[in-house]
């Protein structure tokens, strides 16, 4: 009889455990940067890929596996490879596919790190960016009447939430030869599942939500075995951008709360969207699963919550929004998402100043928008909150 199909809340609590023989647990947390052989023709073997068995942490390590197996089984993906830092996820997943003389199409609305890999670093390296509006299907259907090597994209978009239509687009991509790359933070594990929808790779932030404690930095990159065990793991030994085992067992106890903690994240985010709506000073506010987001109904056909992120725009520029933000005293001022605690972010001088003042109009980014990742907090508090910092920096409403 076959093995019955796990729920992702069991997984996320056993998919991938390995107990050593003290039978622990807890996972183990396997602190060592190698491993020693019987002979030295044992270590040979392992080399030459004869026997299959751990050799050196930058290659693999007990804890890292655990991980990387249980999230290629709640993502649904065939392998996984964790990384040191979601940047290194999405430059070691684009790397991987990409060289000289390829052509890369992507959606315009990323967040400033990721622009600078596609706008600065990749054709440093030979390789052709096409920049689209995401929401904008013909703008995709016209990049990819050409053969292209891969396609990238964030939906929702950070900061500006902007969905791309995943299915749409993959097809798109497919008929021109490409492989789609989704990164995944804003729609998080728990409410999207990107290879559902055609996509041939996820790659996450695992600092925002797997974690989601604000304790360490992480990545991951999901998809195909022959992709993830070749030229993944190509990059991954050669390069070293691996994932610590410390920080791996730290993820591995995050996403056992992780989906308790997200959807109590998404319902406060939905309440401070509705309430941030209704003041007169806010002049847009963006969350996919309110009724006013431009693509509500294709953020209810793709996602099963709107995640853990509030975008608006004040009326003003950056000396309002730094008004408000500095009238906040239990929401920090922060460059991170994703987290037990709530923060807010002025992207134009933070985490998207790099992409320049035109490259941020093109996508929607104000000196009065502010982002605002809801966390753990009493949802009633962040609520009071956020009305007294808009009290104080503009008065009543």
């Amino acid at each position: 009889m076959s093995e019955p199909t796990l729920r992702p809340d069991t997984l996320a609590v056993r998919a991938g455990l390995a107990r050593s023989g003290f039978e622990e647990t807890a996972e183990a947390m396997y602190l060592t940067s190698g491993f020693v052989y019987d002979s030295a023709e044992a270590a040979e073997a392992a080399f030459a890929g004869e026997s299959e068995r751990f050799v050196y942490s930058r290659y693999g390590n007990p804890t890292t596996a655990m991980l990387e197996q249980r999230l290629a089984a709640l993502e649904g993906a065939e392998a996984c490879s964790a990384t040191a830092s979601g940047m290194s996820a999405v430059f070691t997943a684009l790397a991987a596919l990409l060289g000289a003389g390829d052509r890369v199409v992507a959606s315009r609305g990323l967040f400033g790190s990721c622009f600078v890999i596609l706008d600065e670093i990749l054709p440093r390296w030979g390789v052709e960016t096409v920049f689209v509006d995401g929401p904008d299907l013909e703008q995709w259907r016209k990049a990819l009447a050409e053969p292209t090597t891969a396609v990238f994209f964030e939906s929702p978009s950070n900061p500006m939430q902007e969905l791309v239509d995943m299915r749409a687009v993959c097809d798109l991509a497919h008929g021109a030869g490409a492989q789609v790359v989704v990164d995944n933070v804003f729609g998080t594990p728990v409410f999207s599942k990107p290879l559902a929808h055609g996509a041939d790779i996820v790659v996450y932030s695992a600092t925002k939500h797997i974690d989601g404690q604000g304790r360490v930095l992480g990545g991951a990159i999901l998809g195909p075995k022959e992709f993830i065990d070749g030229p993944v793991q190509n990059l991954v030994r050669h390069t070293g951008p691996t994932l610590s085992a410390f920080n791996a067992w730290v993820l591995l106890k995050g996403l056992e709360t992780m989906r308790l903690r997200v959807e109590a994240q998404a319902a406060a985010a939905l309440r401070l969207a509705e309430q941030l709506e209704a003041h007169s000073r806010v002049r847009t506010v963006l969350y996919p699963f309110l009724p006013s987001h431009p693509q509500h109904e294709l953020a209810k056909r793709q996602m099963g919550g709107g995640g853990t992120v509030v975008t608006f725009e004040i009326d003003g520029g950056k000396a309002e929004a730094f008004a408000l933000m500095n009238a906040l005293e239990i929401v920090d001022i922060s460059n991170n998402l994703g987290d037990s605690k709530s923060m807010a972010t002025h992207p134009a001088t933070t985490t998207h100043r790099r992409m320049g003042e035109e490259a941020r109009a093109a996508i929607g980014i104000t000196d009065g928008t502010v982002r605002l990742s809801v966390g753990l907090e009493d949802a009633g508090d962040l609520a009071a909150d956020l009305e007294r910092a808009l009290t104080v920096a503009f008065g009543p409403n």
